[in-house]
């Protein structure tokens, strides 16, 4: 199966034992990894009882997740998307916004998309506009400026 990858680099990879492939709406299923190949920004997956064509269309649009486990340390100031994913997002003066429900990657930097206040706020994840993540805490503190 080709897989969309948001990986920084491929060594997560190697590491990659199962996998569990979920449609939406659906309830997941674990898969034995049998072998991966980067190919681009995407990756070829290959899984026991998923054997051709006709088996891995049947996925065709599924969420592939892994153990987090795997997953490299990050240096201070960087964030897993699933770390940020459900963020309290609030002003520097402590006004509510709402939380981090979607990430939208753009090349230069990821877009936070923050749902629950009043309204749908798209955040650049640049330092000028986010202040603050304090994973532990559950929040994400900004700095709103006009347009946003």
């Amino acid at each position: 199966m080709r897989v969309a990858s948001y990986l920084e680099s491929d060594g997560t990879l190697k590491r990659l034992a199962e996998v569990i492939l979920r449609k939406r709406g659906e309830e997941g299923k674990a898969f034995k990894v049998r072998g991966v190949k980067p190919k681009g920004r995407a990756f070829i997956l290959m899984v026991e009882g998923i054997e051709d064509a006709g088996a891995a269309g049947r996925w065709s649009g599924a969420d592939v997740f892994a153990s987090s486990s795997i997953l490299d340390e990050l240096p201070p100031g960087e964030y897993y998307w699933k770390d940020l994913i459900g963020l309290r997002v609030v002003t520097e003066e402590g006004q509510y916004l709402g939380q981090v429900e979607d990430i939208i990657p753009t090349g230069s930097n990821d877009v936070y998309v923050c749902r629950g206040g009043k309204r749908e706020i798209l955040l650049p994840a640049v330092e000028d506009v986010v202040r603050k993540v304090d994973i532990g805490e559950g929040t994400m503190v900004v700095k709103l400026y006009k347009g946003l």
